[in-house]
This record gives structure tokens, sequence and C-alpha cells, in this order.
């Protein structure tokens, strides 16, 4: 992917209307750019910031059915998720896996209770589903997680689920989009929607946030895809409408494998005030996870509260033999969800339904809210075929239930380096044999090469220090304060291939460090 061609493009499409403009790079968004794009249809993604800048890039990193919506009584949601999470792992083997997840027994009636549930779990997952559930002496979970709290543990309940890189699919997502022809554009920001006579939608203006260049561009059906930030873009719309988005804060912490000592998961279904707590090996660390706090504000860099941090911290040590402390914590990241506003009275955010919703303003701005990361497919299908229905398109049917994202690659071993990159691993291979410096990491305490700075410049539009860092890699949410040692050896890799200056070299880093420092607990 490259920038400045998809700006040259832009440009010398100004005369010719695209069938379908998304607004918005994240999940969503960048799973109806795939649709639209493997449909046949001509097809622009802007986004204001980078690619999963804001929640696709800050989830608990499970692709799964949600067993809490099962016990909510949620049933055709987890059966839509359960069927996604297969075919997830189907077309995309390079970044999902299956993951093991116990849940600890410490009262009698756990164990038919959870046991049945998850028996009834695997049933509705089929043919798709990871694994058969299990149940567990005390003696096989604590081999499964040896720093479980054994003090009254009776056994437990294995289960499977998936597990995956939220911001490593969404620059995948992107790359299938384009293969198939789709134009995406980081760091574009819509300012205006335009309108014909008769008040309906025909295209909108956006501004190149690097340039500051405006363009106005002409689209037959217009998706608001933005997340958390779609009545933003219903406003530009119709101004004065009432909020669509109910947002909760999701908050995770990051320690050391240390914290499991094993390659399960722990997920305690119900803690004290409802909520589920997951412990996750991922990259070699551990995500406790995760709050479901209400927030009034809407920001791209939410942080975390001192009474979520307390509480993950307080809830995981009762169930741990090493309890976490503050101290331990290598990095800590808020993501907002962007839940759809319930009918009705109010509801507590944790009762919300993760159900997605699709609506059609009078100007013909389809808007998608809701939904989760596992389900980022099917909300994207349905989302074209209304696209369809409102540009007057061409009936074409989907694609993608069977469709490979880019990347892929059977067979992956997860152990392996530069595992996440899939098919394209041989090409950074390819650069490390040309130039064996950028066989070196980056930091000690993390796998990372400078060929991957390299790639991510040239082939993945990463613009800035934080793109890196953040996305292309996981450094920062890894390991924030090796991340901030990290930033000027990428600032100087990234000014190399992006021809910038020392004055841009010493801004990323300032501004880096500056975003990083929130990411620390002290």
């Amino acid at each position: 992917m490259n920038r400045d061609y998809f700006v040259q493009q832009l440009e010398r499409s100004a005369d010719s209307p695209w069938d379908v403009l998304i607004i918005g790079g994240g999940a969503t968004g960048l799973g109806c750019a795939v649709d639209s794009a493997t449909r046949g249809f001509k097809t622009l993604l802007v986004e204001q910031a980078d690619f999963a800048k804001g929640t696709s890039s800050r989830s608990t990193k499970l692709v799964h059915g949600g067993v809490r919506y099962l016990a909510q009584g949620d049933v055709s949601l987890v059966f839509e998720a359960l069927h996604e999470r297969g075919l997830l792992m189907q077309n995309a083997p390079h970044l999902v896996k299956n993951q093991p997840f116990i849940i600890p027994l410490y009262e009698w009636w756990e164990g038919p209770f959870y046991n049945i549930g998850m028996k009834v779990y695997d049933l509705m997952a089929g043919k798709l589903g990871f694994g058969p559930s299990e149940k567990l002496s005390k003696e096989e979970t604590l081999n499964a997680i040896p720093n479980l709290d054994q003090h009254g543990l009776m056994g437990g309940v294995i289960y499977f689920d998936g597990q995956f890189d939220d911001a490593r699919l969404a620059v995948n997502l992107a790359q299938t989009a384009v293969d198939h022809g789709a134009t995406v554009l980081n760091y574009f920001k819509v300012i205006e929607l335009l309108k014909d006579a008769s008040g309906l939608l025909e295209g909108v203006v956006i501004r190149d946030m690097e340039s500051g260049q405006s363009f106005t561009v002409k689209a037959k059906t217009i998706i608001n895809a933005t997340g958390v930030f779609s009545d933003q873009i219903r406003q530009l719309d119709e101004p004065g409408m009432p909020p669509s988005i109910v947002p909760s804060q999701g908050v995770h912490l990051m320690v050391d494998q240390s914290f499991l000592q094993g390659n399960s998961s722990i997920m305690i279904p119900h803690t004290d005030d409802g909520r589920v707590l997951f412990a996750v090996p991922w990259h070699n660390e551990v995500i406790i996870g995760t709050t479901d706090t209400p927030v009034s504000e809407i920001t791209l860099e939410p942080r975390a509260k001192d009474e979520e941090i307390e509480f993950l911290l307080t809830t995981s040590a009762r169930y741990l033999k090493k309890d976490p402390l503050a101290s331990d914590v290598l990095s800590v990241f808020a993501g907002l969800r962007p839940l759809a506003a319930p009918q009705g009275s109010a509801a507590k955010t944790k009762d919300i339904s993760r159900r997605h919703q699709i609506t059609i303003s009078r100007s013909g701005l389809i808007t998608v809210t809701g939904g989760k990361w596992t389900t980022y497919r099917k909300m994207a299908q349905e989302t074209i075929d209304r696209a369809i229905l409102v540009g007057g398109l061409q009936e074409k049917d989907c694609v993608t239930k069977q469709l490979p994202i880019h990347g892929y690659r059977l067979n992956t071993h997860f152990d392996e380096p530069l595992y996440y990159y899939g098919d394209d691993r041989p090409q950074i291979e390819s650069l490390i044999n040309a130039q064996p410096t950028l066989r070196e990491r980056l930091h000690p305490a993390l796998p990372y090469l400078k060929a991957e700075v390299i790639w991510a410049t040239r082939q993945e539009m990463a613009r800035t220090v934080e793109d890196f860092l953040a996305r292309r890699s996981r450094a920062l949410f890894l390991n924030a304060r090796a991340s901030m040692e990290m930033a000027p050896i990428v600032a100087q890799l990234m000014a190399g291939e992006l021809n910038q200056s020392n004055q841009w070299i010493e801004t990323q880093i300032e501004q880096f460090k500056n975003l990083a420092k929130h990411y620390l607990l002290e």
C-alpha cells in the first residue's frame, strides 16, 4: 500500500463518483471496504487517523462467541458470533488461533452449571467448533495454570475460543481491500457532507491531515462506520439528531508471563459487579481485563480510571497465587465500545446488547453502529447489501465467507518470528538478506526487528512512529517503557523511508513519548 499513489488516484477520480465511500478505518469500515471491493464496486475508504487507531486496536484480542451473551440469553447473537469465529479462523489462519480457556471452580454448584453451559456453547458452534469442553480435576487445572490460587479450588472447566491480533488484522483487511481494487487512505478526515438540491447525499469534502489539502469527492452511497464517532458524522448530516451511541470503556493491564505460567487463559464469568474477567496469554505477555464503565467523553486516546485499574488488580489477585501489583504492569490501555443505544429506558452498559444496528437517514447516509470484532464480516455484508439498495448499484452477491485475507498462510506456528505477517514473511526476510543489519532487534525486551519498520513504512502505510509502535507492531501495548526507548531508532528508520527531516524525527519522538507515558501507571 502506498499513500502517495492513493492520493493521486483520488485526484484522478475527481470527475467520476465512487460507488461506495466508507468513512472510518476500524474493523467495521475495513470490513465494508473488503466486501465492497470484492463485489466489484469502485470503493474509497477514508480514516481521520490511522487504521484501527481507536477501538479496533484496543480489544481483549479474542475472536469469540461470547459466553457472557449466552448467560444473558442472547442465543442468536452467540450463534452468529460462533459461526463468524469459525470463518475468521479459516480465512486468516496466520492471525487467528485456537486458545484454551479455563473457568476455575471454587463452589460445588459451579461444576455442573458451567460444564453444561459450555457443552451448549460447543453444540452451537457445530462443525466450526474449536474443540470440546471438558471438566478438569484440581490437579489438571493447576497443571494448566500453575499460578492459579489453589485455596478452595475444586477443579475447572476447559473450553476453546479464538485469539487474534486486532491491529494486525486491520492492516491485513486494508491490504485485502487494496488487493481487490479499493483505495484506502489514512489521515483523511471528512469535514463536510454534500447534498443535492433534493437533500440527498452526493459526496463529501475530505481533508488530508498531513498536507492540509481538501478534496471534494462524489459518491453514489456513503457509509458512516466511525464507531464511537458515529454521532459526529450524523450531526453533519442532520444537526440535532439524538445520540445513537452509548460509549463504554474497557481497560486492560499487561503483565508478564509469570502471572499465568502456562498457555491457558483464565475466564471468570461473574465478578462482584457482574463483569467478566479474563487473563489471557498474548505475544508472550498476559492481558488482564476488562472493565465496562460508562463514559461521557469520546476521544481517540481514552485513559484508564484509577478505580478501573484497582478493580482489575484486586479481582485478579483473588484468583492468582502471585498477585499482580501496580508496579508489575507493563502497559495499561483503554478502548471505547461503540454500543448501539437501547430503545426505551436506560440500561447498564454491561447489559446492552453487542448486536449491531444499521440505520439510513433521510439523505441516504448509512450508519452502522455496535457489534464487535468477531462479527465484523457479517456486519459488512449487511451494510453493503443496504448500500446496493440506497445507491442503486448493481446487485452482486457477497463473496467474503470463503475469502482468504491478505497474508493467508496455513499451518502457522505462532511461536515463530514474524509469523503475524503470514505469506508476506518471505519478503521481509528478503529485506534482511539484502541488508543484514535489519535483523537487529529494536529493543531486547521485545521481538521486533529493524526490517519491520522498513516494511511497515513501505508496504503498510505507517506514517508516524506511533503507527509502527502501536499498531504495525504492538510494542506500546506490550511494554510502554520499552516502546519509548525504541522510538528514536524507529523515527530514524522511518525518516529515511519518508524523506523526512531531523526536525520531523525530533517531533515524532517527543509526540510518541508524550503519548506512551499515559500507558504507564507510575
